[in-house]
């Protein structure tokens, strides 16, 4: 759980670390936003996808259940600045599958805590795989990284792509393509 009390300290440390006032008209209830914005943009610390994942429906079919366009924001472990983007989400029931939002949810999960896309990535396809058991699965995040777009290489726009794949996906270059094929189309 987020120490609020920790965070408003911190960030009165900070403020006067970068020479301002936090005592200034400006900034006198500024730790206290933070700490209320901290704990909503990590409330994927206190979660586990598990709970969005366990209601699941019974299915005969076997084909693909691919969800896009999942939009995230998430907090760069490395600089604390925001990177955003969106997941595409795939996977190949074995006999169930899961409401649709859950899918979104299991994102948020892992959006919602300090990160790396790459492990964020993993974490989604893992959670999936352990969860519904399914033939396989397919995760591609694409996102833009404040710490390449404000500071740095100062490079907006840029875009990092990350794959994570799962089973069946691994194993069949085709279902990988028709994956690309799909959260590629207009």
């Amino acid at each position: 759980m987020v120490d609020q009390y920790k965070i408003r300290e911190a960030v009165r440390l900070l403020l006067e670390g970068i020479g301002e006032d936090p005592l200034r008209e400006g900034l006198l209830e500024t730790p206290d936003r933070i700490a209320r914005m901290y704990s909503e943009i990590f409330a994927g610390m206190d979660e586990d996808a598990k709970q969005h994942l366990s209601k699941v429906f019974t299915v005969d079919d076997s084909e693909m259940v691919l969800e896009k366009d999942i939009v995230f924001y998430s907090m760069c472990e490395h600089h604390m600045l925001p990177f955003y983007g969106v997941a595409h989400v795939a996977y190949i029931p074995n006999g169930k599958v899961v409401g649709l939002s859950k899918l979104a949810r299991t994102v948020e999960v892992y959006a919602k805590r300090l990160q790396i896309q790459e492990r964020m990535t993993g974490q989604i396809a893992d959670a999936i795989m352990r969860e519904l058991n399914p033939q396989g699965v397919m995760v591609v995040l694409e996102a833009e990284h404040m710490c390449m777009t404000m500071r740095g290489v100062k490079k907006p726009g840029s875009r990092t792509v990350s794959m994570a794949t799962r089973g069946v996906f691994e194993k069949e270059p085709v279902l990988q393509d028709k994956f690309l094929k799909l959260i590629n189309k207009v």
